[in-house]
């Protein structure tokens, strides 16, 4: 029996095929954000700071941290030492963007935060501790872009 090459040129084109048509999925790296803010609200409120994101691959990038939201919230604060996790990233770029908020928060002196964002399939679990009144509920958009 031979093997005739048009029947192997055809086993090779239905592999690239399959090969081309199944998405080949990146491994997920573990990245971490530790960041600085301020904020204050009144009915709105507003957020922004900087901090930098830190990749197991070895890769880093400064961003600029912001949020907006409105609820039935008061207050001003600041958190010196916020840390923060993602999930299911496979490039650092993918933690950039605007995340889905929603926040309880309270505090006097020592103020806090620890809250869970989504944006798509990426997810960010942030907590930190710094000193303010606030006092409120709310949901927005937390929104992390490239330091420029």
């Amino acid at each position: 029996m031979s093997i005739k090459p048009v029947a192997v040129l055809g086993v090779a084109c239905a592999m690239a095929m399959a090969m081309l048509s199944s998405p080949v999925r990146a491994a997920d790296i573990d990245c971490k954000l530790a960041y600085k803010l301020d904020g204050w609200s009144f009915i709105y409120k507003q957020t922004s700071g900087n901090g930098t994101v830190t990749c197991s691959n070895g890769q880093s990038i400064p961003v600029h941290v912001s949020a907006k939201a409105v609820g039935l919230t008061a207050g001003k604060w600041q958190i010196d030492n916020g840390k923060g996790r993602f999930t299911d990233v496979h490039t650092i770029n993918d933690v950039l963007g605007r995340y889905v908020q929603a926040s309880a928060n309270a505090g006097v002196v020592k103020s806090g935060e620890a809250q869970v964002l989504t944006k798509g399939p990426v997810s960010l679990a942030l907590a930190g501790g710094g000193e303010g009144i606030n006092l409120g509920v709310d949901i927005g958009a937390f929104n992390i872009e490239r330091l420029r």
